[in-house]
């Protein structure tokens, strides 16, 4: 009888183990640090230094946006390329545990689908040569830019007054 016991102990710290695992996935990969903002959209709560890396990396984007239909009025596919590659997904090699844990996983699958899009348009790009492409891929990406400003806010994580 008592090494049902310790059997049945060891399967219940087990299923507790489980259950925490599970918890902390939710919490630190599907959910984030949010909270509802006044406008409705989610608020994703950050450092100051976090919430600085995010808006600069959104200011890349739209810089290299601009860029890139600057270089497709000049019909430079090659240029479009050059633009394009250093926002795709080796971008996000800069981006702390710490932060993205605090990202809900729909934000970055976003982010990731928008990096990936621009590896995307820069080798098709340069492959393809094809302007035209190129602005119809830029498009697509821009529906992630804006479902993803639509969804979500950035917000600096308020400490009390001491």
């Amino acid at each position: 009888m008592k090494q049902n016991q310790t059997i049945l102990i060891y399967w219940a710290i087990i299923g507790l183990l489980l259950l925490t695992i599970a918890g902390l996935v939710l919490k630190f990969i599907v959910l984030g640090t949010t909270a509802t903002g006044e406008d409705g959209r989610q608020a994703i709560i950050l450092e100051p230094s976090e919430r600085a890396m995010v808006l600069g990396e959104m200011r890349q984007f739209l810089a290299g946006i601009q860029g890139m239909l600057e270089a497709a009025e000049r019909n430079d596919a090659a240029a479009i390329a050059r633009i394009a590659r250093p926002l795709g997904l080796s971008a996000t090699r800069h981006v702390p545990a710490s932060l993205a844990a605090k990202l809900p996983l729909e934000f970055k699958t976003l982010g990731h689908g928008v990096h990936d899009d621009f590896d995307r348009i820069a080798m098709d790009a340069e492959a393809l040569n094809d302007v035209r492409l190129s602005l119809s891929q830029l498009a697509a990406t821009m529906k992630k830019c804006v479902a993803c400003h639509a969804a979500y806010q950035i917000a600096v994580i308020s400490r009390p007054n001491r």
